[in-house]
């Protein structure tokens, strides 16, 4: 088999019919610049690697507040509730607080209580008026009385998530005794961190991280993983770590920065961002005009692009990973093993020479010997068939849930891109049909659970399956089920004009999504019958890769980027870099402060000359000139703008046009697929390998 290509996993269409346009994508990997986008909407930024103390001081300030306040008012209230002897006793326990003793303070246990109804009020109260407190019910002195106990919250999730004990099994251990036994009870004990990192996947990082603080890389939580080919900035959270011994590691890391810390009382889970903004430059522009390119990119901006799954959705290797899940719905273990595990086209000799060894001799531990460790999917199905020989549907059970469930899940992307290739081929760009499933503005009668996808630029140059796409695909695709209200268009629809073609979405095919009432819905059992599937019926008991047995979910067929800036730059060094990245501003702002200190020093303050009036980036109408007396060799650190030299002259024959693009996308979108909608080509790596020669 050759790379895989777009048409080969239904990518056909274009919103626009403009013509498009050469640029080279990923050149150099800042010219993929990604932000994560909050919840809140905010574009995540590295601004700071200082361990400043001033956001734990304000924390602690606020505990302590909590602390030292009066809290006459609310004993005497608790007196009339649970009477003198347990009043004196909280208030004894609450004066050992707020003299400063709190690590190891013991909880105290209040008088046995056989009331239900009044030990419930007795949690309540506590709720409400003692928020630094805990409390839970443990065994009293005879078999029909209880007793409440009190404690200092210590914060966290008061182990509300999937690790929680039961109170009955947690004795006096405090409600969450992973990581240090001497963390401040003020804190959260999660240090939530903003990562930077420069060509390097996030697993990557996090697991050089853990490496140097000595912890295990469960101890990070992250929102989603970022394209490795790139710089990008993300949040991530980690147990019990305090910021100065993390900020201590800046100095020996390399492409990789940590900052901004704060501390949080619970950790960061995928899913938990609204989007990316994204910062795109795409070098070696030929087109016929730059009219061509100005109407291309404001087409783009008001238009969007068809949202469809992008290649690294399907894997970057010769074997699609769509193919791997068509033979698992099929039940066909051993394909599906021979698949993973058999010799492929394109990758590198080493690699090719261990498969070849295996299928030739299928001595597992030699190849387990010479399989490298990112190839997790290979090393866990021979690692199985070395204990249990020939039992291949335990192998592949055998890979991590979150990295096989991305075969079958590919499978489903694979559909949903020939559908939505079909729905704009069949009925345009320009308006909603009839069939075309939306959802509801309006009470409507039809509600289908589905679940929210998440997926996540990653490395698009990664051959193998390994880390990099089980933490991009697989992961991110947990399922997070929700009710949607979602219709098929009706004529009453279309008269009243309630629909835009914006609002169309289609399934991703599983047993409680609704198909579209028009030709689209057939397209769906067409092409899988072509695979021997059936979308209604299993042919095995295998749930997790039966696709009757999943969910199912919606995506928007259209989608828009948000806050659409660009501008047409020349440059001539290839190896200069066209953006600003947040440790170039950093770097700048440290570079110009240093300047200011000793012109003051010198007493030349009056004669200073800011560092940031040189010349920098202009946007269109009249293009940017760059220029560098330095060249640098690959793989060193990239220039930032503030290295730039004074501008030459923009006649010169070497000069080459770059289009800078800035966008936000939802956490469901590709950025690779909405560049597609500008170029007019292929995103495949293969073909924008062959543009750089």
């Amino acid at each position: 088999m050759k790379s895989l290509e777009e048409s080969g996993v239904g990518i056909f269409c274009c919103i626009s019919q403009l013509p498009g346009f050469r640029g080279v994508l990923k050149q150099r990997y800042s010219d993929f610049i990604v932000n994560e986008v909050d919840l809140d909407g905010n574009v995540v930024h590295l601004t700071s690697l200082d361990a400043s103390s001033k956001v734990v001081e304000e924390k602690e300030t606020q505990v302590f507040d909590q602390l030292n306040k009066s809290y006459d008012t609310e004993l005497e209230s608790f007196r009339s509730l649970a009477g003198d002897c347990d009043a004196v006793q909280l208030k004894a326990f609450l004066d050992q607080i707020s003299s400063g003793v709190k690590d190891g303070v013991s909880p105290i246990v209040l008088l046995p209580n056989s009331n239900k109804s009044h030990r419930k009020a007795m949690h309540n109260f506590f709720k409400e008026n003692f928020k630094f407190l805990v409390t839970d019910t443990i065994d009293g002195p005879d078999a029909l009385s209880k007793c409440i106990r009190v404690r200092l919250n210590s914060g966290g999730n008061c182990n509300k998530g999937r690790n929680s004990k039961k109170r009955k099994d947690r004795g006096d251990k405090p409600y969450d005794d992973r990581g240090s036994d001497n963390w401040p009870d003020h804190l959260g004990k999660f240090l939530r961190f903003h990562l930077y990192k420069e060509n390097k996947d996030t697993q990557e990082a996090l697991g050089l991280l853990g490496k140097m603080l000595g912890v295990q890389p469960r101890s990070f939580g992250f929102a989603g993983t970022k394209d490795k080919r790139s710089v990008s900035t993300q949040r991530v959270t980690v147990f019990k770590q305090h910021a100065s011994r993390l900020a201590a590691l800046n100095e020996r890391l390399i492409g990789i920065k940590v900052g901004d810390f704060c501390y949080v009382k619970e950790e960061l889970l995928l899913g938990q961002l609204h989007g990316n903004r994204f910062t795109v430059t795409l070098r070696g522009v030929v087109a016929d005009s730059e009219d061509s390119i100005k109407a291309s990119a404001d087409s783009f901006g008001r238009n969007g692009f068809i949202n469809y799954f992008g290649l690294q959705r399907f894997g970057t290797g010769s074997v699609p990973t769509h193919l791997i899940g068509a033979s698992l719905l099929r039940g066909e273990w051993k394909t599906a093993v021979s698949m993973i595990l058999d010799p492929r086209e394109g990758e590198k000799d080493a690699l090719r020479k261990v498969r070849e060894y295996y299928k030739e001799s299928d001595d597992i531990e030699g190849t387990l010997r010479q399989l490298p460790r990112h190839l997790v999917a290979d090393r866990a199905i021979l690692q199985c068939l070395k204990k249990c020989p020939g039992n291949y549907l335990q192998a592949l059970k055998a890979i991590p849930r979150t990295l096989r469930m991305m075969y079958v899940h590919s499978y489903q992307s694979y559909l949903w891109n020939h559908a939505a290739s079909m729905r704009v081929q069949e009925y345009g760009i320009d308006q909603v049909v009839l069939g075309d499933l939306v959802y509801c503005k309006a009470e409507c009668t039809e509600r289908i659970i589905g679940f929210s996808n998440s997926e996540f630029e990653d490395d698009a140059s990664n051959n193998t399956y390994g880390c990099s796409q089980l933490n991009e695909i697989s992961e991110a695709d947990l399922p997070k089920e929700r009710s949607y209200p979602v219709k098929a268009v009706n004529e009453e629809d279309l008269a009243a004009g309630n629909y835009k073609v914006d609002d169309v979405i289609l399934p991703l095919p599983g047993s409680r999504v609704i198909y579209p009432l028009n030709d689209i819905g057939k397209v769906y059992h067409d092409l899988a019958k072509k695979d021997a599937i059936s979308l209604t019926e299993s042919v095995h008991s295998v749930k997790e890769f039966s696709i009757t047995d999943m969910t199912g979910a919606y995506r928007r067929v259209f989608q828009k980027p948000k806050d659409f800036e660009w501008e047409l730059l020349t440059y001539i060094d290839e190896n200069i870099p066209l953006a600003e990245t947040d440790l170039d501003i950093i770097s700048k702002s440290r570079s110009a402060t240093m300047v200011t200190e000793e012109n003051k020093a010198n007493g030349n303050e009056d004669k200073l000359c800011p560092f940031n009036c040189k010349k920098q980036l202009k946007s269109f109408e009249n293009d940017t000139i760059l220029s560098t007396d330095g060249n640098e060799a690959e793989g060193e650190r990239e220039v930032g703008l503030s290295q730039l030299d004074s501008p030459v002259c923009s006649s010169a024959p070497e000069d080459q046009i770059a289009l800078k693009l800035s966008f936000t996308l939802p956490a469901s979108c590709y950025a690779t697929v909405a560049i597609r909608e500008l170029l007019k080509t292929s995103t495949s790596v293969a073909f924008h390998k062959t543009l750089n020669l």
